[in-house]
């Protein structure tokens, strides 16, 4: 995995001493005994970057990706404390962390909003309700491409693309409900198509609609990547294009090793992505095609690149110690998960399994998710809001999509409404017409009839759409 690559997605490791211990190779097949003392040791390793303040997230390559990998491990992010001080927490950490109105600094791109979608999620956050001013899920649809509708940021960075759909996909909502449109995901899903090598894989740039490129060696990490996203998002494993990035991943694989013969040399990043993606669409990576004729499998080469008991993975196979890094990728894969994973169930007394901001704040700048289907287009934006009125944490339909006629980004997902009031029978010109109405859905719930008064709750993602 040539660490550079990612720098938009991920924003350098922490430093960390690496122990003095030798990595013992697994032998053959990877039993259910040896994947579980991996694991144990991996969390353990884990669990000693956490910083003395009980933060994980920072520069560069952030721990923070812990949090995907801890719950991958059955380990919640709140049950993880420096020296049993509860009050420091990683999730009440991170979750502070997130909702610093300086973070994520001066130039963001959509793949800070989107691992923190990834990591709060597997957490126990609520991306959408980290706090009053906080909804990670709104922060995303801000990046969708009016001008190349499928490509969230800039298109150039293809991996943008591939995280939205898996954050936005696998984010469900607190009671497991699919929280974005399905359209929405489906419009993605035909740009990572679009996007898919000659060769079966992907890698990190935009490929769509140049030949070279197109026929350009894949990488193996955003193969994995890839094939997690489309997944994710409702693609079948039995898809042409699931099976072809299979079949990629399958011819480079390393008879004595199980690696992955990586673009940039056989490395425990890259290998994790590849094992994640391959278990995102249900596929094991210990059978079948993934079974070498020496007995080997990608979760042996990852294991094989593991100190024990100390826990932590090397980057590459001559390495002398451990890359936190490289750590929770393998550690996430050979725990079976693919790039997020449900909060498990805290052992920490009365911590619940979910935390979430329930509220709008009066005079507290926010804002929603916003999609408007017609039937022929859809229009994906961000919409700024402000609530005024201090005697309720509600709002209503109306006042948000008023809100989007002016303070939607990007601009021009809601141009006019009508009527002023009760139900809505016309969104942006496109008008209610025999068995065709305009319904709304917020959360993924039923979809109902749309009505100016219909209450709007802090974090709601919102779905117009126009049909039967």
């Amino acid at each position: 995995m040539r660490r550079g690559t990612r720098r938009t997605l991920i924003a350098v490791p922490a430093a960390f001493t690496a122990l003095a211990l030798t990595a013992l190779p697994a032998l053959a097949t990877s039993t259910p005994a040896q994947i579980a003392t991996s694991k144990t040791n991996g969390v353990s390793y884990l669990r000693s970057l956490q910083a003395a303040n009980g933060s994980y997230a920072g520069s560069g390559l952030s721990n923070e990706w812990a949090f995907s990998a801890f719950a991958a491990a059955g380990n919640a992010a709140v049950d993880v404390t420096p020296g049993g001080d509860t009050t420091k927490n990683a999730r009440t950490v991170y979750r502070a962390h997130l909702a610093n109105a300086a973070w994520p600094g001066t130039s963001p791109v959509v793949t800070d909003y989107e691992r923190g979608i990834i990591n709060a999620y597997s957490a126990g956050v609520d991306p959408a309700r980290v706090s009053a001013s906080r909804n990670l899920v709104a922060d995303t649809y801000a990046y969708w491409q009016n001008s190349e509708p499928g490509y969230w940021g800039a298109s150039a960075n293809f991996n943008g693309t591939v995280f939205a759909l898996i954050s936005l996909a696998g984010a469900k909502t607190q009671t497991g409900a699919q929280r974005v449109p399905q359209a929405l995901l489906d419009t993605s899903v035909a740009t990572v198509r679009a996007n898919q090598h000659d060769d079966g894989g992907w890698t990190f740039a935009k490929a769509e609609g140049d030949p070279v490129k197109l026929a350009g060696a894949s990488d193996i990490d955003m193969t994995g990547a890839a094939m997690a996203s489309l997944c994710v998002s409702g693609v079948p494993a039995t898809d042409p294009a699931v099976l072809e990035a299979k079949a990629f991943l399958k011819s480079k694989l390393i008879r004595a090793t199980g690696g992955f013969d990586s673009l940039y040399a056989v490395n425990s990043s890259s290998n994790g992505w590849a094992v994640s993606g391959l278990q995102a669409c249900g596929i094991n990576p210990q059978t079948g095609d993934f079974l070498t004729t020496a007995g080997k499998t990608p979760v042996d080469s990852l294991i094989a690149q593991q100190f024990n008991p100390a826990g932590g993975f090397k980057y590459q196979p001559t390495d002398t110690g451990p890359s936190a890094y490289s750590s929770i990728d393998a550690l996430r894969a050979v725990a079976g998960g693919g790039f997020m994973a449900a909060p498990p169930t805290p052992a920490t007394a009365g911590a619940p399994r979910w935390v979430a901001t329930s509220g709008f704040t009066s005079g507290t700048a926010t804002k929603l998710a916003l999609t408007v289907h017609n039937g022929a287009s859809l229009k994906v934006c961000s919409v700024a809001f402000t609530p005024t009125a201090s005697t309720t944490t509600t709002t209503t339909l109306g006042a948000v999509l008023d809100a989007a006629t002016t303070s939607a980004t990007p601009a021009g997902c809601v141009t006019s409404v009508t009527p002023g009031s009760g139900v809505i029978t016309d969104i942006n010109g496109t008008a209610n017409s025999g068995g065709s109405t305009w319904k709304t859905s917020v959360d993924g719930a039923t979809a109902t009839a749309v009505n100016r008064s219909s209450v709007i709750n802090l974090g709601d993602t919102i779905s117009l759409r126009y049909g039967s």
